[in-house]
């Protein structure tokens, strides 16, 4: 573990590089504390687990934009106005296995299905792998952030975050980690690929409303202008299983936003405040 700086970074990072694992192939992971963590060394923090980590902090490693989420300057703005819990952010770097890690697995075995898992074996070259990258931050992880910064462990205090098919393994998180995970912030969803299939999983697999959140948000152009209808439906899922618009679970439709960086940390604030809050 070695700290990591770049101009204008607002807090700390210190970066695993790598970090290995049993269950999926090593990759760079960067934690980040705000400046309240050094200042005040009796205080613990909640956590919130972010995928594709290169895009979160530094520009200069977001190669599709160019442009980061800002997360350390929204979150440390966001706790010095008391809208959110003191939180770190752990940025989990996605790797050329990304589409493999993101996808869920346990999917029902419909002809769309089939045929997803046929294209990205020719495409991916490989073979679904979400279960063993959700092991991989549960069981390794986890474990070794809570033993190594002054973290608050339980559920409670315990998020996962990411966009498009960040977005889609952070609701999968959510579904099969109950236990570990209280909320899932899930921005502009990547609900079409296998023609809308983990909707079928959602159906059947959501946690419990009274003890989890969930948020949902899609833009209008580029990809996003795909994504209402799907998102639609999640949503009558939502509310058919007790789900609660604004209490436990939030989705905004953002006009005019593409499927970028650029609009995301636009309003990165939004499920930040509604995950994070005390």
């Amino acid at each position: 573990m070695t700290s990591f700086a770049f101009l204008d970074l607002v807090g700390n990072i210190e970066r695993l590089d790598p970090f290995v694992s049993s269950f999926v192939i090593p990759r760079i992971v960067d934690v980040w504390t705000p400046p309240q963590y050094e200042k005040d060394k009796d205080q613990k923090f909640a956590v919130l687990y972010m995928h594709d980590g290169q895009n979160l902090f530094d520009p200069s490693t977001s190669k599709m934009s160019h442009v980061d989420w800002g997360i350390d300057e929204t979150i440390t703005q966001l706790m010095c106005e008391s809208k959110i819990r003191p939180t770190i952010v752990v940025g989990v770097w996605s790797t050329e296995k990304r589409m493999l890690e993101y996808m869920p697995q346990k999917l029902p075995h419909t002809l769309a299905f089939h045929q997803m898992v046929f294209q990205m074996k020719r495409q991916e070259k490989g073979e679904l792998n979400s279960d063993n990258y959700l092991k991989f931050m549960v069981e390794e992880l986890k474990p070794y952030i809570d033993a190594h910064f002054r973290t608050l462990p339980d559920v409670s205090n315990t998020f996962i975050m990411g966009s498009s098919m960040g977005g889609l393994i952070s609701l999968y998180a959510l579904c099969e980690y109950p236990q570990v995970f209280f909320g899932a912030g899930c921005v502009s969803t990547h609900f079409p690929i296998g023609r809308g299939i983990t909707l079928k999983y959602l159906q059947d697999h959501l946690p419990d409303p009274e003890t989890h959140k969930f948020y949902f948000d899609y833009g209008t152009k580029t990809l996003d202008r795909t994504y209402e209808t799907y998102q639609n439906k999640a949503d009558k899922i939502l509310k058919d299983n007790g789900f609660i618009i604004n209490e436990n679970w939030i989705t905004r439709k953002f006009e005019g936003h593409i499927h970028s960086e650029t609009d995301w940390r636009k309003r990165v604030h939004i499920p930040l405040e509604f995950l994070l809050k005390e």
